[in-house]
């Protein structure tokens, strides 16, 4: 049974985790916490997550570092089910939903007030590629070649298509809200008439994608996203080995950050000699090549090949917080759990270097 949020706000401002399934992504979420009260320890974060997780954190204590805990609807366990029902789950005025793989790196008051200005928003960029929602192999060359991102765009009477990265979303407004949620879940029911595919089909994936039916709906709406790549203000940007300066519990975050939106996606490429090419050959042409060390506000590890860091991270503080969390407690300091502990310096020689990494 969902408890209604929609006339009693628990507070202005607040964060929203979710998670289901295995205790390891319970895990994440109390690590990404971890790393979020280290910047904020007054806007408050709510949970909502399956009975079995609810037991877990009851048991270990870990009930506490939420200010509100709630059973997720077994019919939203699932990414589609969540983030196209968040509208069910608004516990603060103004909302910010997070998924779990998610580091902070900084003081989110800034971000704060940007999203603000949002009723309803995802992080992502204006115009979404030929890769989003469709093939990520050769076979993505017939669809641009047969325009079928176009021909999607024009069954669906809509004028642009943004590309949506959902692991960050803002809502105050309920209604927007619920009609962008609708109207997704409707775009996904209609997934036939689109060039987009399953994300099923993706190696190592068994949950389908929520985010180009989002963007597709917030389309139909003429809804801006919040830019996703904004140099030193990026909201969130991806963690790539080779990108990334950092220490193993992400005290010190910097990323290396391609100022050209085409040279930075390159970070994508498994390939580090194709990437290290790519990105040579159009630095050729003055500013393809520019670059800076920038320090985003979320570090987040979207892709498969690049969550080790993360998941080592997350069982480190999870057994930390075993042993330090009951006395802080007890103590009556619940703050106190969030004492910084000394930065762990990564190793030297594997500092990511511009153009020149020795990644395979």
């Amino acid at each position: 049974m969902l408890r209604s949020f929609s006339t009693q706000k628990l507070a202005d401002e607040g964060y929203v985790y979710h998670c289901y399934g295995e205790e390891k992504y319970l895990r994440h979420v109390v690590a990404s916490v971890y790393t979020l009260r280290r910047y904020d320890t007054k806007r408050p974060i709510a949970l909502f997550c399956d009975e079995a997780h609810i037991s877990i954190l009851k048991e270990v204590g870990f009930d506490s570092l939420f200010d509100v805990v709630e059973p997720l609807a077994e019919a939203h366990a699932s990414i589609v089910g969540f983030k196209h029902n968040t509208h069910h789950y608004m516990p603060f005025t103004k909302n910010l939903y997070l998924d779990s793989d998610m580091v902070w790196c900084r003081k989110p008051d800034s971000l704060w007030r940007v999203a603000s200005t949002y009723g309803y928003t995802i992080t992502g960029m204006k115009i979404a590629d030929s890769f989003f929602g469709g093939a990520k192999d050769a076979s993505v060359l017939w669809d641009i070649l047969t325009r079928k991102r176009q021909q999607t765009m024009n069954r669906f009477g809509v004028t642009y298509l943004s590309r949506v990265q959902s692991g960050m979303i803002y809502a105050q407004d309920g209604a927007l809200t619920q009609r962008v949620n609708h109207l997704a879940k409707e775009m996904l029911q209609r997934r036939h008439e689109t060039h987009f595919t399953s994300r099923t089909l993706e190696h190592g994936r068994s949950e389908e994608s929520c985010e180009w039916s989002l963007a597709l709906a917030m389309s139909k709406l003429n809804l801006p996203v919040y830019p996703w790549l904004q140099g030193h203000s990026s909201p969130q940007l991806d963690y790539i080995g080779q990108y990334t300066k950092s220490d193993p519990d992400f005290h010190h975050v910097e990323c290396l950050y391609y100022s050209d939106a085409f040279v930075y996606s390159f970070r994508g490429l498994k390939s580090g000699w194709i990437r290290r090419l790519l990105t040579k050959l159009l630095g050729i042409i003055p500013g393809k090549g520019d670059y800076m060390w920038v320090t985003p506000f979320v570090l987040h590890f979207g892709w498969m090949h690049q969550k080790r860091p993360f998941f080592e991270f997350a069982d480190r503080i999870w057994i930390e917080l075993k042993s330090t969390l009951p006395q802080a407690i007890k103590a009556n300091s619940p703050q106190s759990w969030m004492t910084p502990m000394e930065p762990r310096i990564r190793p030297t020689g594997s500092d990511p270097v511009p153009l020149a990494a020795t990644d395979s």
